[in-house]
């Protein structure tokens, strides 16, 4: 019990990023408890909706055009759905999903409250399994968002409760949900579509580590566009947010 203790708690949350960042550690940590200063810059709303600049911008490197067929795997609270629903401009569909009921409350109460009439009718909310949609609708999407459910060690240095329980663990079955999800959006993307993955961890195994994995996992179907990692300490509190755009190969790899 005490050995496995040891891997939980700030302790080993500080131990395991200090590892991994070396001295910068100290410089993003603080930034990481500094207040996040979300922004109202989505245009075309009925009421401003506040979002990290880099959660914007992340949304809008998919490249949504009007007419778009547009699938959000993990949408709640919506901020990102905003920005997709948004660039569709009129034209086009976007299905915002999220697995949680409660989460899909709220999602639907920022949509109602955000998105004008002629935008909101072009989203529909559904709550299904993100890991297993590709089964089921296959090669249906031009572009694809999925904001994996993270470890957002941002919030976790703000909870004590949350941080007395952190571990490696943790990390570990995100990054596998993760990786599941991937597969899944893959599945249905159409060739040549794209998929924007992001996460607001600051773990390479949810993030680098994890397209690595993916690649080894579906082999030739499909490239990197382009990806970035902003973190808030070299961003003026920005972030933390790492995104990657993947281009689905013609054929199959």
């Amino acid at each position: 019990m005490a050995k496995k203790a040891a891997h939980r708690g700030a302790g080993a949350f500080d131990e395991h990023f200090s590892a991994i960042y070396g001295p910068r550690w100290v410089s993003l940590r603080k930034a990481l408890n500094e207040p996040s200063r979300p922004e109202s810059h989505i245009p075309g709303l009925i009421k401003p909706y506040y979002l990290d600049r880099a959660s914007a911008a992340a949304a809008a490197a998919l490249g949504v055009q009007p007419g778009d067929e547009v699938l959000d795997l993990c949408a709640a609270p919506g901020g990102k759905t905003l920005v997709l629903a948004t660039a569709l401009g009129g034209r086009g569909r976007l299905t915002s999903n999220d697995r949680s009921a409660d989460r899909r409350a709220r999602l639907r109460r920022v949509l109602d409250e955000h998105l004008p009439p002629a935008l909101r009718k072009l989203v529909v909310v559904t709550g299904h399994d993100a890991t297993r949609w590709g089964l089921h609708e296959k090669e249906a999407y031009d572009k694809i968002l999925l904001d994996a459910p993270c470890s957002s060690e941002r919030h976790v240095l703000r909870d004590p409760a949350a941080l007395a329980l952190w571990s490696p663990a943790r990390t570990r079955s995100l990054a596998q949900q993760a990786l599941a999800m991937l597969c899944s959006a893959l599945e249905a993307l159409r060739p040549q579509g794209r998929l924007l993955y992001s996460t607001c961890s600051i773990s390479p195994e949810e993030n680098e580590l994890l397209l690595q994995r993916f690649q080894v996992k579906r082999p030739g179907a499909w490239a990197l566009v382009e990806r970035a990692l902003v973190l808030p300490d070299e961003n003026a509190g920005e972030g933390p947010l790492f995104w990657a755009l993947l281009e689905k190969s013609r054929l199959p790899g």
